[in-house]
């Protein structure tokens, strides 16, 4: 009989319905604006978390060494998803990235499959290639695999979900033994590879620019970092209150997807922050332990891999959101945000802040 872990079950569930909460919270003024539907997107959020809870019911049912005897037919689905994406009448753009599948307003993306099935095969590979995977020719197919996912990512383009498959990936080549020097050259090549990605699309330059130096552009390429700022600079310890931000008021782009976090901040102060890192915390740790007391090889790289991907996607989105790396994704369409902005400071409803 399988033991359940109620920390990581509790940590779960507790976090999802705080999420449900605060995207509510940060979403009713632009879900009225947007859709006449203050519950536009919480309707939307608690419809995906009680499906993800039935699927959670029904796969931890499911012996997970069966994802080892499907894994070629797993990731072999997915590529076929990833091209399939790129291709117009099928797949649809949102935020500048053909990469969904939808209707209206619900849609999935093929690279969020992409994320747990490479895990899958990869970890297959180390589990069944230990002493070849020593060589760097052993990790060769798998660093190919890798190039060839990352570019089917980047046509699309999606630079942060990219970033997050090759990470978790070297994440799980380190923990299964391939030598550290290895490691070195291929960072090397991913700061060759950045730098080639940079220049081919300049909104990517002026990023890392408002990066270092929001204010030099303060109505484009720095605005959503310096809203993000402002949200999280006054919250204090306590913040204004659940349903009290004043970004999500139009200043802050994404207030109820990517930056989110931002209005946790603003709303409920640096004790709500704790809140949100604590979870995250026990998620991460209940996971690692997990791996660890793993007796299978297979078991043992799917755990670290999965939960790797989750603190490393959590860790890049902190970051971005207080400013410490660039904003990844695609370049937004900053002259409707300012637009907006300034419908409502001439209105006379808000002031603008720098």
């Amino acid at each position: 009989m399988r033991k359940i872990d109620w920390t990581l079950l509790i940590s779960v569930i507790v976090i999802s319905i705080f999420g449900i909460l605060m995207i509510y919270s940060a979403s009713y003024i632009w879900a009225e604006y947007k859709y006449g539907d203050a519950l536009k997107y919480v309707k939307n959020q608690s419809l995906f978390f009680i499906v993800g809870l039935i699927l959670m019911i029904i796969i931890s049912k499911i012996d997970y060494k069966i994802y080892f005897k499907k894994s070629n037919l797993i990731l072999l689905i997915c590529i076929v998803l990833l091209i399939l994406v790129l291709i117009p009448g099928i797949g649809t753009v949102r935020n500048g990235s053909r990469s969904w599948f939808g209707i209206g307003s619900f849609g999935i993306q093929p690279s969020e499959f992409t994320k747990l099935g490479l895990i899958i095969y990869v970890s297959k590979y180390l589990a069944c290639n230990e002493k070849s995977t020593k060589k760097f020719k052993g990790i060769l197919p798998i660093l190919g695999l890798l190039g060839f996912i990352f570019g089917l990512i980047m046509l699309q383009p999606d630079f942060g979900t990219g970033t997050i498959i090759v990470m978790s990936i070297i994440g799980l080549l380190f923990v299964g033994g391939v030598d550290f020097k290895y490691f070195i050259r291929l960072g090397i090549v991913g700061v060759v590879g950045i730098v080639g990605l940079i220049l081919a699309a300049p909104y990517r330059l002026s990023r890392i620019l408002s990066f270092l130096n929001p204010w030099s552009d303060p109505l484009g390429s720095g605005f959503q970092i310096i809203q993000s700022l402002y949200a999280i600079g006054p919250g204090g310890l306590f913040g204004y209150g659940i349903g009290n931000s004043r970004q999500k008021h139009f200043f802050l782009p994404e207030p109820q997807t990517d930056f989110i976090f931002s209005i946790i901040s603003e709303e409920l102060g640096f004790l709500g922050c704790l809140v949100v890192v604590v979870l995250f915390i026990a998620i991460c740790y209940t996971g690692f332990k997990i791996s660890k007391n793993c007796d299978d090889k297979f078991g043992k790289y799917l755990a670290f891999g999965i939960i790797f991907q989750i603190a490393f996607q959590a860790c890049l989105n902190l970051m971005v959101v207080v400013g410490l790396i660039p904003v990844t994704g695609y370049a937004r369409n900053w002259e409707k945000i300012t637009k907006v902005v300034g419908i409502l400071i001439n209105k006379g409803k808000n002031t603008i802040l720098f």
